[in-house]
């Protein structure tokens, strides 16, 4: 990220969003793939040759131009870091956004496939369109992460995310009333759209506002952030559905996702404007 002149670092981010998207939606057909053709044992030695790959290709062509090591003496704890920021506030409230989006999108993921298999009254093979309509949101986040991260840079990052928000307030309360697992499929589609100007338009606002000597320190609080989050979500759901039903999960969501567009108007884009 620091490596990207941060005009153009929307885009930057948006295609490596893209790219780690891909490898989630490939890794698990390849190993199954793998799996079938050879061993399961085979398979771990190809999956570390492919991660060998990857440190070769890191080592000898990934380069940081005017990199300056800093000696553990120097380092910087939390609160130095902290008073590098031009607005503190702002890069807090970007990490409680980061975090709340994980928590929603992750909110549904236990109950996703027993989800379809209500639709589909349990009836045909809920397996296979389970794992259709749980990468359909994958798919869309790889076609369109990009772009949005693009027009981001032109129009402004965080108009990207508020329109986000919105989309995915409105997708997640539908979902709670579809009849048919096409009326699901569609709308898990189209939030992986809203997926794509989330996380890593965030992630874009972090980089633009943060000096480089602390974007690492600042990328892996985000990080901790969206792992919270991870945990946050799948609690939530599963507590939610045992309490009420699975489209009540759905409701609740899109309340969370309201919730983070107030936070972050009131924490970030405040704070951009001033």
């Amino acid at each position: 990220a620091t490596e990207t002149p941060k005009e153009k670092s929307g885009q930057a981010l948006g295609t490596m969003a893209s790219s780690f998207t891909a490898g989630n939606l490939l890794g698990p057909f390849l190993g199954g793939a793998l799996a079938s053709a050879f061993s399961y044992r085979v398979t771990f030695f190809i999956t570390g040759g492919l991660l060998l790959i990857s440190f070769l290709l890191s080592l000898f062509f990934v380069h940081e131009e005017g990199f300056k090591p800093i000696t553990e003496k120097k380092l910087d704890k939390a609160s130095g870091v902290i008073a590098t920021l031009r607005s503190p506030a702002l890069i807090f409230g970007l990490l409680l956004t980061t975090l709340i989006i994980q928590a929603a999108n992750n909110s549904i993921n236990p109950i996703v496939s027993l989800y379809v298999k209500q639709l589909m009254n349990g009836n045909g093979n809920v397996v296979f369109v389970s794992g259709i309509i749980a990468a359909l949101p994958g798919i869309a986040t790889f076609l369109a992460a990009s772009r949005f991260g693009a027009l981001g840079d032109r129009i402004g990052t965080h108009k990207i995310i508020i329109g986000g928000f919105i989309g995915a307030t409105i997708l997640f309360f539908l979902t709670a009333f579809v009849h048919n697992t096409t009326q699901l499929g569609i709308l898990r589609f189209l939030v992986g759209f809203t997926d794509a100007c989330l996380f890593p338009q965030v992630q874009t606002l972090l980089t633009k506002n943060s000096p480089a000597a602390v974007t690492g320190r600042i990328f892996s609080w985000n990080q901790s952030a969206m792992y919270i989050g991870n945990i946050v979500g799948p609690l939530l759901g599963s507590f939610i559905a045992g309490i009420s039903s699975y489209s009540m999960v759905f409701i609740v969501t899109a309340a969370i996702v309201v919730l983070n567009l107030i936070l972050f108007n009131l924490n970030v884009v405040r704070n951009l404007a001033k």
